[in-house]
């Protein structure tokens, strides 16, 4: 069994519960997920399945897209409404639509971050959970990610209260984290903020519409139906160029040999080399050896 499995994530379990089930569910080891959802947040989650697990940190590099609830007036320990509040303004606050999307466009772009206490960033070999389960703070080392828009999805030109709420839509690169978007979007209005609730609704080329359940899923193994949800590897590399196997490299591919560096590498970081339209693996520009390329990833159809 190899593929990618377009899981919808429920609410009140991890990631890897996610996986733990699969594998009874699937009877294969062979399952990893593609990047953690907090236990609260629901959404698309992509499961590997065999040989597909080779490919999970392209899906868990791609890009996402999220609705987020942003409540400000109030920001918590974890930045989401789990945590317990740090800050809080009960005052009566007033803003227009236009002071709203001035703060998201400020936002949108390459803006810097600096991931939440209540996160698996690690810190001199420790999440930083860990740290912030003992009570302990430590410095967090600010990250570069990309915004690639912020949308505001409620209609109407006030949104006023002790306690304002609005939700957004964002698509954003690798390494975001919408919580501490949440915060960031109060500070720009000049008031403490959290994260009142969060659907992720797409990563990479897995949309919400093509997910199962984990009740889904294990309903269509005992159908004997699961191939019918499980898509290619192919889908995951989309963005790599595809260059199409001349016969006399096949056995040297086979192989994993180092051979001369095709031309799209000039442009692009890696590429794909297929055969009859099949992906058997991912080369890259050889580091220490001009001119020549290497495989990044091997993903013959007998591993």
């Amino acid at each position: 069994m190899n593929g990618i499995l377009p899981l919808w994530k429920e609410k009140g379990m991890t990631s890897h519960d996610c996986v733990f089930k699969l594998r009874k569910i699937l009877r294969t080891k062979k399952v990893g997920h593609t990047g953690t959802l907090d236990p609260e947040v629901e959404g698309v989650l992509p499961i590997c399945i065999g040989k597909a697990t080779k490919v999970a940190s392209y899906v868990t590099d791609a890009g996402k897209e999220y609705i987020a609830k942003v409540s400000i007036g109030r920001s918590t320990e974890t930045e989401d409404a789990q945590g317990d509040t740090v800050t809080s303004d009960d005052t009566y606050k007033e803003f227009s639509r236009s002071q709203i999307l001035e703060a998201l466009e400020k936002l949108t772009g390459e803006i810097i971050q600096i991931p939440p206490m209540y996160s698996a960033v690690k810190v001199n070999g420790k999440r930083l959970y860990e740290y912030a389960r003992k009570g302990q703070e430590v410095e967090r080392p600010a990250r570069k990610v990309l915004i690639e828009q912020i949308e505001l999805l409620n209609e109407g030109e006030t949104f006023c209260g002790e306690e304002v709420t609005f939700s957004i839509r964002v698509r954003c690169g690798k390494g975001t984290y919408i919580r501490t978007l949440a915060v960031q979007i109060g500070e720009q209005l000049g008031f403490p903020a959290h994260m009142e609730s969060l659907v992720r609704t797409v990563s990479g080329n897995f949309q919400q519409a093509q997910c199962k359940t984990l009740s889904e899923v294990a309903e269509l193994m005992e159908e004997g139906n699961i191939d019918s949800i499980l898509r290619p590897i192919e889908e995951v590399l989309t963005d790599f160029p595809r260059v199409e196997i001349a016969p006399d490299l096949l056995e040297k591919i086979q192989n994993g040999q180092v051979l001369p560096a095709d031309p799209l590498l000039i442009t692009y970081p890696s590429i794909s080399m297929t055969h009859e339209g099949r992906v058997l693996a991912i080369y890259q520009n050889h580091p220490t050896k001009p001119g020549l390329m290497k495989p990044e990833k091997m993903l013959l159809p007998n591993e």
